[in-house]
């Protein structure tokens, strides 16, 4: 009943907000154009038909409509903000595609400004009314603990400290035997829900009494005492709707923030190809002079959890390259299974410089709009550098590989032992955010802007 009464107040949450979308850009536009008729408006319907889905995309990626009682104000503004940036950049990129010329820009200035107030006024007045309520005695939930150890205790302050949340604890019974009195104690006082903190081998013993409990329509709550397993996020779950399961995750990702990302991915490949089209015929004129062969390199990489693609470049050595690296490996410059050399003897002038301005790697931009890769993420391998990996080196693969990364931002060329490499990449994986990613973007454009770190 609770999960489908959230669900219900969830999907209000959601209408309201992309009315005070719609709204806010309806009012953004006429503070803009206050002249103009609804026929000029038109003009701007395909931005309303992207902005309603994005704007909703990056809010639920960034947890806006989860639980308002157990969020700080400041932690619900950095979701809003994140939100924001996401969205905005993605609209941003939309509309430098589409409609570069004629759409205003302060018009989407005051769209931002307007909606973000909106929705974080909104939210505030919400948060702030349902507090007022729950200090009169209204929407609480009058809670029974059961059980007496460190997790039985971990919950007991998380609801004392927490009293804005509207969880009360009435009483707490450390024991679970035959003696117990938990249904007589339900029968006789208010309680709203009962929360076992026992040991699993109290399994059985806890069956019985949520069987009875939910006779007299208590609900019944389990704190899973397991092990602390090494994981990043754990979810438990109904597999099918029908067998429960507890998930451990080895990365931080969640799916509404592969949703955030994979659009962010999108935007940025559309607009990097965009670009590369632009300068396409005078790299591939530079290429062809220099040096007689293909103009692009695709070389056999390996992506999230092994999977082999193509990966694409712009020919920056001689054709037969590959040919001659296994004559400069004693040479490499890198500790562990990558090689890399400064003064490379098979690179061209033209190589040089593609390579320096990372001109280079602009075709990764189809790998990233096939989905093959990503704007950010790790390194990607080749088949001969995994083969040789230790086990803890194989994490990095877990994800789809990046354009850029925490490796390109830490001064590449600085780093000489794999296993830093490594690192840095396990170090994104278990620590990604959305907001990770923008971060690692606009360093990029600040590394390669300056040509630092580039080989």
């Amino acid at each position: 009943m609770l999960k489908q009464q959230a669900r219900l107040l969830t999907g209000i949450a959601i209408t309201l907000d992309l009315l005070l979308v719609f709204g806010s850009f309806l009012t953004a536009f006429y503070l803009r154009h206050p002249y103009l008729t609804n026929r000029e408006l038109n003009d701007y319907f395909w931005f309303l038909l992207l902005a309603l889905p994005l704007w909703f995309g990056a809010l639920y990626a960034s947890g806006i409509y989860g639980s308002l009682r157990t969020r700080t104000i400041w932690s619900f503004l950095t979701a809003l903000l994140k939100a924001y940036v996401i969205a905005g950049c993605i609209a941003a990129a939309a509309i430098f595609i589409f409609d570069p010329h004629t759409f205003s820009r302060l018009l989407f200035f005051w769209f931002i400004v307007i909606s973000f107030v909106a929705i974080a006024t909104g939210k505030l007045f919400i948060r702030l009314f349902l507090s007022l309520i729950r200090q009169r005695g209204l929407n609480t939930r009058d809670i029974l603990l059961v059980g007496d150890g460190l997790k039985a205790q971990q919950m007991r302050e998380l609801i004392e400290l927490h009293a804005c949340w509207g969880m009360r604890l009435v009483d707490t019974i450390t024991c679970a035997g035959p003696a117990c009195n938990i249904i007589d104690y339900c029968k006789k006082h208010t309680v709203d829900e009962v929360v076992f903190c026992l040991p699993a081998t109290e399994m059985a013993r806890i069956e019985q009494y949520v069987t009875e409990l939910d006779q007299l329509g208590v609900t019944s709550r389990m704190v899973l005492d397991l092990v602390d397993f090494p994981a990043h996020r754990q979810e438990v779950s109904l597999f099918h709707d029908t067998l429960p399961m507890l998930s451990f995750y080895a990365k931080a990702f969640s799916a509404p923030q592969l949703l955030a990302k994979r659009f962010l991915d999108i935007a940025g490949a559309l607009v990097g190809l965009l670009f590369f089209g632009l300068m396409y015929p005078f790299v591939a004129l530079a290429i062809k002079l220099e040096s007689p062969g293909p103009i692009f390199f695709g070389q056999l990489r390996l992506g999230e959890q092994g999977r082999p693609f193509r990966c694409w470049k712009l020919r920056s050595m001689i054709v037969d390259a590959e040919q001659h690296k296994q004559d400069l490996m004693a040479h490499n410059e890198m500790n562990g299974q990558m090689f890399k050399i400064k003064d490379d003897p098979r690179v061209t002038r033209v190589g040089r410089f593609i390579r320096k301005t990372s001109i280079d790697e602009f075709p990764q931009f189809w790998n990233v709009l096939k989905g093959e890769m990503s704007l950010v993420g790790t390194r990607p391998p080749t088949p001969d550098e995994v083969a040789n990996y230790e086990d803890w080196h194989r994490k990095r693969i877990c994800i789809k590989p990046g354009i850029t990364g925490l490796w390109q931002v830490s001064g590449r060329n600085q780093i000489q032992d794999f296993d830093e490499v490594a690192r840095l990449d396990i170090r994104y994986v278990e620590n990604w955010s959305i907001w990770l990613d923008i971060k690692i973007l606009f360093q990029t454009l600040w590394v390669v802007t300056l040509g630092r770190g580039a080989s």
